[in-house]
């Protein structure tokens, strides 16, 4: 069977429960989906299982299901994907795009310039690497280019990685694989033509297509939509359990989401979420979305 024109994802690290941020990017990624009758797949992001906790996958899935989405395929887990980042891993190694890094953050904090997230890696291990036998983490080798790519919501972006990030981490020196390789990986593995999803990875989409091209996956579109800032300034997150979503009253959340978006209103006789779909998918307008080009994404890799 072809692959579909479109097929795009929703990935959810389960960390907490679904909280309204993320319905509002589960929401936008199922729409956009819908809309062009494309697949809408769910991928649980638990490369780091030392952030997982117990029960959160399970809840997020309840929660998605009763607000109307479901995925066309078997919901799948990067925790069971090792394999695939590994070789991913060995054949940059091969190309010569990547080397072992045994600096520390304090090491690289020391003399390291700020970026555009943290500390541009000053190359210390490029040319000189760790023997074999010291505990190491692998770092992908950037080039001194400007990477760009046209953004389906904030428009023409990109920037240099050296410049802007240095060589950066593909694989911690606890074992994990960093998100950088593991997203990329998993799109290409999946067949994902669309990603749709919050501005705060914005500026992790050059690191990604730096390692598509090595890789020579093909590159997926990309839409990134507006963070919700709780009253603080601050991104909803799971870790503090900002506003978990209400599963109990799922219009009222759609439709919350929903506005968060810029679209138009849904006709107040909507009263199910099946109702609420059959509305929404030809409604859908990704071109009225507002755009945030400032924001800043929260992982954080540890070497």
């Amino acid at each position: 069977m072809p692959s579909p024109v479109y097929r795009g994802r929703f990935a959810p690290s389960p960390t907490g429960p679904l909280h309204f941020g993320s319905l509002v990017a589960a929401v936008a990624s199922h729409a956009d989906a819908r809309h062009q009758n494309g697949e809408w797949l769910i991928r649980i992001e638990d490369v780091d299982e030392t952030r997982t906790r117990t029960g959160s996958e399970q809840s997020i899935l309840s929660d998605l299901r009763a607000f109307g989405m479901s995925p066309d395929q078997e919901p799948v887990r990067q925790s069971e994907r090792a394999h695939l980042y590994q070789e991913a891993l060995d054949r940059l190694v091969g190309l010569g795009a990547a080397y072992p890094c045994s600096c520390s953050r304090r090491a690289i904090a020391a003399i390291a310039r700020p970026g555009c997230e943290g500390f541009v890696y000053p190359r210390t291990c490029r040319g000189s690497p760790p023997p074999s036998d010291v505990m190491a983490a692998w770092r992908f080798t950037v080039g001194d280019e400007v990477i760009r790519f046209r953004d389906r919501i904030v428009g023409e972006t990109g920037h240099n990685l050296d410049d802007e990030v240095g060589d950066f981490v593909i694989r911690r020196i606890d074992g994990y694989f960093a998100y950088q390789l593991a997203v990329v990986v998993d799109d290409q593995a999946q067949g994902i033509t669309d990603i749709v999803r919050g501005a705060d990875l914005l500026w992790s989409t050059p690191r990604q297509i730096a390692l598509q091209r090595r890789l020579g996956y093909r590159m997926p579109r990309y839409a990134h939509i507006p963070l919700v800032i709780g009253k603080d300034g601050l991104k909803l997150s799971k870790r503090d359990l900002a506003h978990p979503v209400d599963s109990a009253d799922p219009v009222q959340g759609l439709v919350a989401a929903w506005r968060h978006l810029g679209q138009q209103d849904p006709p107040a006789s909507i009263d199910s979420c099946e109702a609420f779909w059959s509305w929404a998918g030809p409604h859908w307008h990704i071109d009225r979305i507002p755009h945030d080009r400032n924001s800043r994404h929260e992982h954080t890799e540890s070497l």
